[in-house]
């Protein structure tokens, strides 16, 4: 049963992330966190901790999106939740804190402020994020993204290879070839990557056949 807690987290992140349209919206958070419980249970993690991480993973996706990636929005949410979260009730801070080290520790790409998870709420939240972008939701993004941000449909291996984020050359390809291939070894869960190597076929498979179409 979702507490009067988790409603208001819930509200809070759904007002924050209406707007935002480059595939971390709330619909996205809503993914995230049906993994993440679904890691947790079977990962024996505070559930608790978790589904509020979960919730709050993304909160400060706009603007990272608003400045093209200038800012990262797992430092920025990490430090954002400090605040936020007693503001909605949660008075605990040992709970608090750890919530906040989830949210810091979640992304793939590493950057100055962030680490590699350690505790087994982190590592679930890791896993319950990159589960949604493999298989097939996960090319639905990738493409969704491209598009926001006006990326070609396609391009070769070296076009995509020779580029950087948020150019012209970004194609949902470039995503799979920078990062979503490397997904399932990454994984830091045993549910986890029993899900991704369970996705990562279609995906291959995908990318295979767009490429043969367009050459």
């Amino acid at each position: 049963m979702t507490t009067p807690l988790v409603q208001r987290i819930e509200e809070f992140v759904r007002r924050r992330l209406s707007e935002n349209s480059d595939g971390h919206d709330w619909d996205h958070t809503l993914r995230v966190r049906k993994n993440a419980l679904l890691l947790a249970q079977a990962e024996g993690a505070d559930l608790e901790i978790t589904e509020i991480a979960a919730l709050l993973h993304d909160i400060a996706r706009p603007q990272e999106s608003s400045t093209r990636g200038g800012v990262d929005h797992a430092v920025l949410g990490a430090e954002e939740v400090l605040t936020i979260l007693p503001e909605l009730g949660l008075t605990d801070q040992r709970k608090i804190q750890r919530i906040s080290t989830c949210i810091r520790h979640h992304r793939f790409r590493r950057r100055e402020g962030s680490a590699e998870p350690e505790t087994i709420e982190e590592k679930v939240l890791f896993d319950a994020d990159k589960l949604d972008s493999l298989g097939a939701i996960g090319v639905a993004r990738a493409i969704h993204f491209a598009g926001h941000i006006g990326a070609r449909v396609h391009n070769t291996q070296e076009e995509a290879l020779g580029s950087e984020s948020y150019s012209h050359e970004d194609s949902a390809y470039r995503e799979y070839l920078v990062k979503l291939r490397h997904l399932p070894e990454r994984m830091l869960t045993e549910t986890g990557r029993r899900i991704a190597r369970s996705r990562e076929g279609f995906m291959k498979q995908f990318f295979e056949e767009l490429n043969s179409e367009c050459q």
